[in-house]
């Protein structure tokens, strides 16, 4: 296999709602492995998500899992999960879908250097930019 480079993304047991939002934003297979499918059945964390894996037909990979109850959970700062290319009815569809119910940052507008770009925080805190390219 070769290489690859995706986020992974942590939640504070939100991780399977976040996932399913996310599918529903850019289709593909979602794989949700709990603790208790790892053997932690009696654990307090026995429902969180341990592994998540969301991959698309887009050729889009999204990781994920939950902190668990004795880890202390740090919201997402620092950086962006980044989605740009020159379809723009399909990178407008995710960003209006990724945008509701969250915070736009920077609207998704025609910029100085002659793309559309935008910034938001979806429902989940994670912060996502959307660059449409402009034909060539």
């Amino acid at each position: 296999m070769a290489s690859r480079l995706n986020p992974y993304l942590n939640f504070n047991g939100s991780t399977r709602q976040a996932l399913e939002f996310y599918a529903s934003v850019f289709g593909g297979d979602l794989t949700l492995t709990t603790f208790a499918d790892m053997g932690a059945q009696g654990s307090p964390d026995a429902d969180r998500i341990m592994h998540g894996l969301l991959e698309t037909a887009a050729g889009f990979t999204i990781m994920a899992a939950d902190v668990t109850s004795d880890m202390s959970y740090q919201p997402p700062a620092g950086f962006a999960v980044s989605i740009s290319g020159d379809d723009a009815g399909a990178l407008r569809d995710y960003w209006q879908k990724l945008s509701a119910g969250g915070t736009v940052t920077m609207p998704l507008a025609k910029q100085a250097w002659g793309d559309e770009f935008g910034m938001c925080a979806d429902q989940f805190g994670v912060p996502w930019m959307v660059n449409i390219s402009q034909p060539q």
